[in-house]
């Protein structure tokens, strides 16, 4: 990988750590080594950790990149969208340790694995894309109705709230908390049990269970296609 992505393979398990030393935006590079990454872990069977840098999970995409617009901007945001739909039919299990504070397309990543650990803290979790003017893409709404509990979908989507780790774990955003000298060996030890799993009969039942939501979800990334670069 690189300075900003990094790869540890520990069987059964491999542990990918985003770390820009900023807030881990998901820049064309994060993008394209995040994918990198996950081609060595189907590669090496191996049962994923997705971590971010201490404080910080992600905060979304590069505004940088989409304030210059054009094709590389959307070329970022589709590949983002693309990134959560590889996770939501990743062929082996995908813990998350929540590092921190995760918004906008960072948060859809929490809502596209399997299991998600976040580390209790101050931390910011959530969609906030209306708050910052932007209007919520269909992908960014229906990755949020596959997962977040219906109490909450439309205050996360419609009036972007913003919820503390506990508050995410009732909205559907982490399944548990832990204290942040924890998280790490949490999802480590959430990845082994998870190794105990059948992983044919995981990945056929995760194709199926998330059938409909995935067919939602590319439908809605075609129609987003199409308007950004009409």
């Amino acid at each position: 990988m690189s300075d900003i992505v990094a790869y540890k393979l520990e069987q059964p398990i491999c542990t990918i750590t985003l770390d820009d030393g900023k807030v881990n935006c998901l820049s064309p590079q994060m993008l394209d080594e995040i994918n990198a990454a996950l081609d060595q872990a189907e590669k090496d069977g191996a049962i994923v950790v997705l971590a971010g840098r201490q404080g910080k999970f992600s905060a979304g995409f590069d505004l940088a990149v989409v304030g210059r617009g054009g094709n590389e901007a959307v070329d970022m945001l589709i590949g983002g969208f693309r990134l959560s739909e590889r996770l939501l039919s990743f062929p082996m299990p995908v813990v998350i340790a929540c590092t921190g504070h995760a918004l906008a397309m960072g948060s859809f990543l929490l809502l596209s694995v399997d299991y998600r650990i976040g580390a209790d803290g101050a931390y910011k979790i959530g969609a906030n894309e209306v708050s910052i003017g932007m209007t919520m893409p269909r992908f960014g709404v229906e990755i949020c109705r596959q997962r977040l509990a219906p109490a909450h979908f439309h205050r996360a989507v419609i009036t972007a709230e913003i919820y503390s780790p506990a508050g995410a774990i009732e909205a559907g955003f982490l399944d548990e908390v832990v204290p942040e000298d924890d998280l790490v060996a949490a999802a480590r030890d959430k990845a082994t049990a998870l190794a105990g799993l059948s992983m044919p009969a995981h990945t056929a039942t995760k194709l199926r269970a998330r059938e409909k939501a995935l067919q939602a979800v590319r439908e809605a990334i075609e129609a987003d296609e199409a308007e950004l670069r009409f």
